[in-house]
């Protein structure tokens, strides 16, 4: 498996330098829709479906997961896929990987109860437990250091993406 995905990244790294005009393009669209209460339904271009709610406390029913747990579900997921890429593309033998994601926030930001306080994380932490054969913490380290500089997912969590808001009557 680790030697399809080594190759994968070569070719797509190849044609990239062979057309780098490519290289950047708008990413496809989510589409969420308010469902009753707050449970959302995010639907994608070729059939992705996700669900959310808030919990109880917010006055949501607490049906599915919130959309603050699927961002860092996403980063979890992110993180894992490209240190597994990152082994991949090293030659390691015998990869294992489990990562997890949590964050601090205080709900006066989402809440609007104070204006100095944020609405989205505080803080998060990504955790990564690893093991490669022949490998010692200190290469696991840079496995895990450059999956999460090259996650594009923790990349938006840690930078300032700009956000352009546009609004049509439905």
């Amino acid at each position: 498996m680790s030697e399809s995905i080594r190759a994968a990244m070569e070719r797509a790294a190849q044609y990239l330098a062979d057309h780098p005009d490519e290289a950047r393009y708008t990413d496809s669209v989510a589409r969420a829709r308010g469902e009753g209460g707050l449970r959302v339904v995010v639907e994608g271009p070729a059939g992705e479906r996700l669900e959310t709610d808030m919990p109880p406390a917010v006055g949501g029913a607490g049906s599915a997961p919130s959309p603050g747990w699927v961002l860092r579900a996403a980063v979890a997921a992110c993180v894992t896929s490209l240190a597994m890429m990152r082994a991949a593309h090293l030659g390691l033998t015998g990869f294992v990987c489990e990562v997890e994601v949590d964050s601090e926030s205080d709900d006066r930001g989402i809440l609007g109860l104070d204006p100095s306080t944020p609405s989205g994380p505080l803080s998060v932490r990504v955790g990564l437990r690893m093991a490669a054969d022949g490998q010692g913490l200190d290469r696991l380290e840079e496995i895990a250091v450059w999956a999460v500089d090259h996650c594009p997912v923790s990349d938006a969590v840690r930078r300032g993406v700009p956000v352009h808001i546009e609004v049509s009557e439905a």
